[in-house]
């Protein structure tokens, strides 16, 4: 477990990542989430990364509370990422560490987060599967 501690975001992130923009309809993301089978998108504007959107944040359109009407399915679907998103998130950078990024999933109990460089522009994604692969190729190196 020795090695684990020396990995960092580069060797296990994965670097080609599906983006999507603030003008995506909720119809549309859901699609795509459906067919990728993701959990998460950045969302880019300009090259930069501007925000998250989450299968998650899809599901809070749907939350209703008593003060609150029931929209129309489709009213919800036609809305767009720019509606959902959130701008203030949780990001990397290659050279991070992984037991940074495990202890950053475990706080905020979230799957995966944006690697962004110092242009604040993606340049990978590391998730929990990757954390996890990494743990478990360092087990067997010392073996």
């Amino acid at each position: 477990m020795y090695k684990f501690l020396q990995q960092t975001v580069a060797g296990y992130m994965t670097s080609n990542v599906r983006t999507v923009t603030r003008e995506l309809s909720v119809r549309e993301l859901n699609e795509m989430f459906e067919r990728d089978d993701f959990n998460t998108y950045p969302v880019e504007e300009d090259a930069q990364i501007v925000g998250l959107v989450t299968k998650f944040d899809v599901l809070k359109c749907f939350a209703f509370t008593p003060s609150r009407m029931v929209p129309h399915y489709d009213d919800l679907m036609n809305r767009t990422v720019a509606d959902i998103m959130i701008s203030a998130f949780i990001y990397v950078a290659a050279d991070t560490r992984l037991t940074r990024v495990l202890q950053l999933m475990v706080e905020h109990r979230i799957r995966s987060i944006p690697v962004i460089d110092n242009e604040h522009r993606l340049v990978g994604i590391i998730a929990r599967r990757d954390v996890l692969r990494a743990l478990s190729a360092s087990a067997e190196s010392d073996k």
